[in-house]
């Protein structure tokens, strides 16, 4: 009842909100378009990198080799493989 008198005083033009109807669904905007992976190195987690859902595996290999933590890990290292699930995880098994 007071929500009632509360909103019938702030907008008096508008119909009852009782009877107002409920705020639509689109679904559209409920799609992330980028997702938060795991960068890790010999299987253990080392950070974190924000891609898109369709980017390229090349160019996710690029942003996680210029993160600062991981370009020193790697650094003077023989990466043997890097293994990029899309949109989940990239490990690079350096040694």
């Amino acid at each position: 009842f007071v929500t009632e008198e509360i909103y019938s005083k702030l907008i008096p033009e508008e119909e009852s909100l009782m009877m107002s109807a409920w705020p639509e669904y689109d679904e559209a905007k409920t799609v992330e378009s980028t997702v938060e992976i795991a960068v890790q190195i010999n299987g253990k987690v080392k950070a974190t990198l924000e891609v898109g859902l369709d980017e390229e595996e090349v160019s996710v290999k690029e942003k996680a080799h210029a993160i600062p933590l991981i370009a020193e890990l790697t650094a003077g290292k023989n990466i043997v493989k890097e293994i990029y699930v899309k949109g989940r995880i990239l490990n690079i098994v350096a040694k």
